[in-house]
């Protein structure tokens, strides 16, 4: 089971990845997040944990499985018997970027979860993917207004 959301944005790929990688900040970016904490320091790695508090008070703990610099990286939490995985991606898309977050569910109780919490889920990943949006696309314009 997976829910995909994908936005294009006004702002290069390279202006998108340096938000994505800086995974503490995320909370300023979503209403969705109340608190993201690195568990171990250095750039995010294949490996790196955090700790990830939603709004709803939910946390859990994430482990990057993969790690394509510039494009994407993938992390997995679990729910019991349910492994929750996470994907940030980001291309290039004309003058800007086109920015995708999946969240897929594995596991024998999977269909159950994804009935349970699929509209909240969807509506959670949508708010951190147009969080991501908008503050590229400020961040450009600020850049582009001081130069």
């Amino acid at each position: 089971m997976e829910q995909r959301v994908s936005t294009h944005a006004d702002a290069p790929p390279d202006d998108v990845w340096r938000l994505f990688m800086d995974v503490e900040r995320w909370p300023q970016l979503t209403e969705s997040l109340s608190e993201v904490r690195r568990l171990d320091s250095g750039p995010l790695a294949v490996g790196s944990q955090a700790r990830v508090t939603q709004s709803n008070r939910f946390r859990s703990r994430w482990r990057v499985t993969d790690l394509e610099p510039g494009r994407s990286f993938t992390w997995e939490s679990r729910l019991g018997a349910v492994a929750i995985v996470g994907v940030h991606a980001v291309a290039p898309d004309g003058d800007g970027s086109m920015i995708t977050s999946i969240l897929g569910l594995r596991g024998p109780l999977a269909g159950l979860v994804n009935a349970l919490t699929g509209r909240s889920t969807l509506r959670s990943i949508t708010m951190e993917i147009e969080g991501f949006r908008r503050t590229a696309e400020s961040e450009r314009a600020g850049r582009q207004d001081a130069g």
